[in-house]
Order: C-alpha cells, then structure tokens, then sequence
C-alpha cells in the first residue's frame, strides 16, 4: 500500500504542474490542447542543459522554453488569432518533431539524450512537494487577487473586460506565458527527476491526461488537483498489477499499461457532458 501511495504522488507531479498550466490558459479563453508538447520541449531542455551544466540551470532551461513554446501558442492564437485546435495541434507536432532533431545534432542520437549521472539529478521530493502547494497558491491567486479576477472575466467575458480598460490580449499572453513556466517544471520533473535522460516521446500522453483532469475537475484548481491524483493512483496501480503473481502471468504486459488511458477515456465519456468550459474558450475575436 505504501509502494502504491509513493507511486501514485510520483506520477502525479508532472500532471499536476500541467493541468494547473492548462487551468490558466482555458480560465483566459485560450484551449491547450498543447500541453503535450509544452511539457515535452520543455523535458528535453530541462535533460539536455542538467546534463552538460548543472539541475539548477537545468530547471531554469525547462522553465524559459515551456514559456517559449506556449508563447508560440499565444502567437498563433491571440496575434494570428488561428484556431485554437489547430494551432495546439501544430505546437505538438513542433515538439515531437524539433526534439528528436535537437537531440540527434547534440547527442549523435534521435532517440535519447545521453544518461544524467545520479549526484546531478534532481532531488524529486521538492517538485513533489511544489506540485502539491500550487493548486492551493493558484486556487488563492485566481479567485482572491484583482489579477485572478480579470483572467477569469477574460475567459468568460472579455467584452465586458475590454470596456472595463482591460486588454484581454494582454492578459492572456501573460496567462500563456506563466502557464508555460509552469509545465516547464513538469517536463524538467519527467527527464531529471523521475527518468534520468530525455527520451523521444517520453510525456507519453501526459498532457492530455493533465486536460483530462482539468475538464474532470470543472475548470477548478483543487478538483483538478484531486483529479490528477486519481490518474496518478491508476498509473501506479497498473505497474503494480505487472508485478503481480496472478495478473502479471495472466494479461499481456500491454493490457495492463493501456489501463490508466483507459479510465481517462470513461472519465471524458463520463464527466464532459456535465463540465461547463469557460464561455470565450474557442471564440476567435
């Protein structure tokens, strides 16, 4: 029981520094479905900077290129004002692709960066515990700050914010922006914390479990924080069930991984109906 609780707060981490990211840039009006390929850019520069300099700059690299990659999003959607699907669609695709080709001109390899030695890893308990503080901290920023209040107005009025002097531009690249830094210590967490190297396509689905959890928790920092826990118990869960004597024999290895996207999947079917997005979300203006 200990093993699985352990288990599940480490694979929740990376959810929950996305699905807060992911809750900033939805209450400003933007979707991001993007939050694949924030956390992965992110997860190779924050592996690629550990490895030839130290964690520290490390997190720093993950953290300005998770903003950079969700400043693109900004770019295409608030400037460009292209859809929102789309233009989160072609910044996943981005990510997949300039990472591998990256890592090929650095590491002589497409697949992998080279392995980060043990004493330069980073020490996980504290992103573990900073994941778990944040959607308290964004919880109090949102609803009990004037900057809170104009990002929600932003992402359900924006009209009514614009004749207020507000510009929702403004206030959604900033939304972007923060969101960006904030995936970005999900991604350094998964490459140097919880894995030791960048590996191709290592989110593995993460971000759009992290939005999964976001739309299962109504848009709300703390259901999407208990939501993220709950996708974390059923990765662990499922690991536990490869190692088991009875299940392990009996299901193919692969029946077993495929669980947790599983519940994600009866989680949308179940839940999207009912969860009321941020009225601006989508709407080019």
């Amino acid at each position: 029981m200990i093993e699985i609780l352990s288990s599940t707060l480490r694979l929740a981490t990376p959810l929950i520094f996305a699905a807060m990211g992911g809750f900033l840039c939805e209450r400003s009006g933007i979707a991001t479905i993007c939050l694949e390929g924030v956390l992965l850019t992110s997860a190779w520069a924050g592996a690629t900077v550990t490895y030839y300099t130290n964690p520290y700059l490390g997190v720093l690299a993950a953290i300005i290129v998770g903003a950079m990659t969700m400043a693109l999003h900004a770019l295409l959607t608030v400037k460009a004002k292209a859809d929102q699907i789309i233009s989160g669609v072609a910044v996943n695709l981005f990510a997949a692709g300039i990472t591998p080709i990256l890592t090929k001109l650095l590491f002589g390899s497409s697949t992998n960066t080279e392995s980060i030695p043990l004493h330069a890893r980073l020490y996980s308990p504290v992103l573990t515990l900073l994941a778990f503080l944040l959607p308290f901290l964004i919880h109090f920023v949102t609803y009990r700050t004037g900057w809170g209040l104009r990002l929600l107005a932003c992402g359900d009025g924006p009209e009514a914010l614009k004749t207020s002097g507000v510009s929702p531009a403004k206030v959604r690249y900033w939304a972007l922006s923060i969101a960006g830094a904030i995936i970005g210590f999900g991604g350094v967490y998964l490459s140097t914390a919880h894995a030791s190297q960048f590996t191709r396509d290592m989110t593995a689905g993460r971000g759009f479990i992290a939005l999964t959890a976001l739309i299962f928790g109504k848009w709300r920092p703390l259901p999407a924080f208990i939501a993220c826990l709950f996708f974390g118990f059923t990765d662990a869960l499922q690991i536990q069930l490869q190692s088991s004597p009875l299940l392990g024999n009996t299901f193919p290895v692969q029946a077993l991984q495929i669980f947790p996207y599983l519940i994600t999947l009866l989680v949308l079917v179940g839940f999207i109906g009912s969860a009321k997005p941020p009225l601006a979300i989508g709407k080019v203006e």
